[in-house]
């Protein structure tokens, strides 16, 4: 028969491990945060050619026979502008305390990192295009796994140029992305943005 020190003792500690459960999973959420804010430069540079394509400028194929119509120097510029304009912004933010979310040190980075995740994600994904028409694949078609990950491979290798990320951020980056590239997808289908869903 147990006596009650036993079982005092026992509750004590399954409380402590769910305490301890609970603050891992805390701690994962963060970290995932911090990768997801890190790579917001890429993240919303990739989205830019879709939701400034009614600029009346700059709407030229980069070359339509390689990498199909919708890849212009509009997205391009405009894409890259914006990544680093994000950066930009976070960098003023994390200067006036903003730290919460911050997976480096922003003072000892310059905007040319937010250049490099901006542009590199629209490489990757210009990259996958050509590749894509060599496939014979249409423009406008799914080509998965490759549509979800382009942008997150691209930005990534680019983003060496300044700063190398440990592989747990390359990982989350890589498997975390494509779920939310299907969900703004999806959403931008649903708002008449995007032709397809995925």
């Amino acid at each position: 028969m147990y006596t009650r020190e036993y079982i005092t003792y026992t509750l004590a500690e399954v409380i402590n491990f769910i305490n301890l459960c609970s603050f891992a999973v805390d701690m994962f959420w963060l970290f995932l945060l911090k990768c997801l804010y890190f790579f917001l430069p890429a993240y919303l540079a990739n989205m830019a050619p879709v939701l400034f394509k009614r600029v009346p400028f700059l709407g030229q194929p980069i070359h339509e026979g390689k990498l199909g119509a919708h890849k212009t120097w509009r997205g391009l510029i405009i894409g890259t502008l914006v990544g680093t304009g994000v950066f930009a912004i976070q960098k003023y933010a994390y200067l006036k305390g903003f730290t919460a979310w911050a997976l480096i040190d922003y003072s000892g980075f310059s905007l040319l990192l937010g250049t490099f995740l901006g542009f590199g994600a629209l490489a990757g994904d210009a990259f996958k295009s050509y590749y894509k028409r060599k496939a014979g694949i249409e423009p406008g078609k799914p080509w998965i796994p490759w549509d979800q990950i382009d942008f997150v491979i691209g930005g990534l290798i680019l983003g060496m140029f300044f700063y190398v990320p440990p592989a747990s951020v390359a990982l989350i980056l890589l498997v975390v992305s494509p779920l939310l590239h299907v969900l703004v997808n999806y959403l931008g289908y649903l708002l008449r943005i995007n032709k397809q869903k995925i």
